[in-house]
């Protein structure tokens, strides 16, 4: 059943600077109207706050949004009236997220019957670490390796379609969903405020995050890029029970105050209305192919028993080239850095086309981004490559190609007679290994051949006297540089194949 909720009218609306210390047109969260987080008896009277440089227009002050989504968590009672409010989580802990549709009747009626995606992202709310956000969720990374900032708790979750989580993005989850339907969505946070503090000598405060969550319908081409609503919530992390023990301890010191002190503060209500916010720029949910590893679809593809001719194999798809070119007009510049991963310097380089930004020199960079972003922006301005750990060359095995073989074992004589075996042309694809693992060499060689790694059962290494070597991780790390291999396979069953390397 879908909650209608009533906003304010303008003139209810108070000016405030709510978080001081969030640019938002920095983090690419967007410009909040500030949060808020209400009983359903409370909602009518509750003024929303926004910050002072609102990019959304302001007639959107009297507007009933087309969603609304209440996070099941309460809020803080020690903060202040104008202050934007604040919510305790515990870590790994399932938090329902009620996805509500507040349409009006007859608005939206396009995605009357149809499904939307909803992406939920948990970023920094402090601009002194929007600027350092890759390398803190790096550094994040390489301490927790295996783990995931955010998480979908998919057996509690209600009404959820198709969830996602792409592994190289660790603090982002997408799902589809239906609004004429009960959809609730339980989230896990397994990132603690306190790990992203400067200086760890125990009883530091942590940095607070924010919850934001963007929806989309459908284009003509069934793809989710038609923003329909974004709204976000700010949030801290505790240990487990930690959330509770916090929220204890604002409730004792708000039943301390006076009563004129306490009216200077908000109550805490049982549950967290994210508020409207600008969208996530929109370069970063562009791309709605599917993520790695969650329901790709591929097209199958025989390696056969050895005899397929190398002429006819099926390419795969060629890296698409993203450098800067001089004619990038600035529009296009913009969207660049936002795929670069440069998005808080996008305001700094709001009037800059292409060419502008080639002319910069390495110090130019590093004097306006400072030393890390700078270095890494130079470097993708002039489109430098990392070169790979490991480059190897491999040829499927053909009919041609073990004619070849057998008359490089003929008398010299006879092969002169035939006289064409060095006029056989074959095709090496080059695969560039980073991680330099078994498993790495399984989805190359898998994507060459647009196969799923699941149809590679065992890859093994031709030995001495014809033996098959399991490939093994050590094995290939000893590979030499720019080894040259033959690939013949056998099948196992009908789907599933071993590969050999010769």
């Amino acid at each position: 059943m879908a909650w209608a909720l009533k906003l304010p009218l303008a003139d209810e609306v108070i000016e405030s600077g709510l978080v001081q210390d969030f640019d938002a047109s920095l983090s690419g969260i967007g410009q909040e109207l500030g949060a808020g987080a209400y009983s359903m008896s409370d909602v009518l009277a509750l003024p929303i706050f926004k910050q002072e440089e609102s990019s959304l227009p302001p007639d959107n002050e009297n507007e009933i949004l087309p969603f609304q989504y209440v996070l099941c968590a309460a809020t803080s009672p020690a903060v202040k009236l104008h202050d934007e409010t604040l919510t305790y989580l515990n870590q790994g802990q399932s938090y329902e997220i009620r996805m509500l549709d507040n349409r009006k009747l007859g608005e939206l009626p396009e995605i009357n019957g149809k499904l939307v995606k909803s992406i939920f992202r948990v970023v920094f709310h402090d601009r002194r670490l929007q600027y350092t956000e890759h390398q803190q969720l790096e550094g994040w990374r390489w301490n927790r390796p295996g783990d995931r900032i955010l998480d979908i708790d998919i057996p509690m979750s209600v009404g959820i379609i198709d969830p996602r989580a792409n592994p190289t993005q660790l603090n982002t989850v997408e799902f589809l969903w239906d609004p004429t339907k009960r959809t609730s969505v339980f989230i896990q946070v397994h990132c603690i405020s306190t790990e992203f503090t400067m200086r760890k000598h125990g009883g530091e405060k942590g940095v607070p995050f924010r919850v934001q969550i963007d929806t989309f319908k459908e284009n003509e081409n069934g793809e989710y890029t038609e923003h329909l609503h974004s709204a976000s919530c700010q949030i801290k992390v505790f240990k487990p029970k930690g959330a509770d023990r916090k929220q204890k301890t604002d409730r004792e010191k708000m039943e301390k105050r006076t009563p004129h002190e306490k009216e200077k503060y908000q109550p805490s209500y049982e549950t967290t209305i994210l508020t409207e916010c600008s969208p996530w720029p929109e370069i970063t949910y562009v791309n709605n192919s599917p993520s790695p590893g969650f329901n790709s679809s591929h097209s199958s593809f025989s390696l056969g028993e050895g005899n397929g001719s190398p002429n006819h194999q099926p390419e795969p798809p060629p890296p698409v080239s993203d450098n800067l070119l001089p004619t990038t007009t600035p529009q296009e510049a913009q969207q660049w850095l936002h795929r670069n991963r440069f998005s808080t310097f996008t305001r700094l380089f709001t009037n800059f086309s292409g060419a502008d930004l080639l002319k910069l020199t390495r110090d130019d960079v590093i004097q306006i981004c400072g030393p890390a972003d700078g270095i890494r922006l130079f470097n993708a301005l002039k489109g430098r490559m990392v070169r790979p750990r490991l480059t190897i060359y491999v040829c499927q095995e053909s009919v041609q190609l073990r004619e070849q073989q057998q008359q490089q074992q003929q008398p010299p004589q006879q092969k002169q007679e035939d006289g064409d075996s060095n006029g056989t042309f074959f095709v090496y694809h080059a695969i560039y290994l980073e991680e330099l693992t078994a498993v790495e060499l399984t989805e190359k060689i898998a994507q060459l051949f647009s196969i799923s790694p699941h149809q590679i059962s065992q890859i093994y290494k031709q030995g001495p006297t014809g033996i098959h070597v399991l490939i093994s991780d050590e094995m290939i790390q000893n590979f030499q540089e720019e080894a040259c291999f033959i690939l013949d396979t056998m099948k196992e069953t009908s789907d599933s194949y071993h590969v050999i390397l010769k």
